[in-house]
């Protein structure tokens, strides 16, 4: 069963390009195409995709509303930030507004199908590289709020230390080696912080334990 996949970008050179890559594959099939985030709506909404490569900086409604409002429908999509700078101001933006990662525009073709392929599976697109500068360019400069967030209630608390380290950006084997844990059992923890706290994926996880505090140098 192949991946249906909506372009979204105001350069129509962009999105040809993007199109000539998936194309090639067996696996990924270009559904439909929009030059701004209002028609991005009616094309997801007439196509029903399973990932949206959304450009952010579009005429009118932008590709952050525009992820907003498709995650937010009954059937939502799994949206892909496309941006030209990898610390570009809107990303953080984007993945706060729904999004399950973000690609350079000028990813090599390998990563972009890669990406959807992953996106399309559940996962995000956000690296543990990325996410530490994610944090140290949008949060580490944003004081922590004390950690008195009362939807940590649920976790245990070696959940709550593996949702720390995934906040400062580990990765799974990371985490393993730091609490002497194997990685399949912090892949269980992370399912069920998950699971407890009504998140999709790691990236949802690292926002969220930022909002609760966890993210400041004291909680490393």
């Amino acid at each position: 069963m192949s991946v249906r996949v909506v372009l979204v970008d105001d350069q129509t050179l962009v999105r040809t390009g993007f199109r000539l890559v998936l194309d090639e594959t067996g696996d990924i099939d270009v559904v439909g195409e929009a030059a701004d985030g209002a028609q991005a709506l009616d094309v997801v909404a007439r196509t029903r995709p399973d990932v949206v490569l959304m450009d952010v900086r579009m005429p009118g409604l932008d590709g952050i509303e525009a992820t907003r409002r498709i995650r937010a429908a009954p059937h939502p999509a799994r949206v892909i930030i496309l941006t030209t700078f990898d610390l570009d101001e809107y990303v953080f933006t984007g993945l706060r507004a729904g999004a399950s990662g973000f690609l350079l525009k000028d990813a090599l073709a390998a990563d972009l199908i890669s990406a959807v392929r992953v996106v399309a599976a559940g996962e995000s697109v956000a690296a543990p590289s990325v996410t530490r500068r994610l944090i140290a360019h949008y949060l580490g400069s944003t004081p922590s709020r004390p950690v008195t967030d009362q939807r940590l209630a649920a976790l245990t608390g070696r959940e709550r230390e593996v949702l720390t380290l995934v906040t400062h950006g580990l990765s799974n084997a990371e985490i393993a080696a730091a609490l002497f844990l194997s990685e399949s059992t912090v892949k269980t923890h992370l399912g069920r912080i998950l699971a407890k706290l009504g998140l999709r994926d790691r990236v949802q996880v690292v926002i969220l334990g930022y909002e609760c505090g966890l993210g400041g140098p004291g909680n490393v």
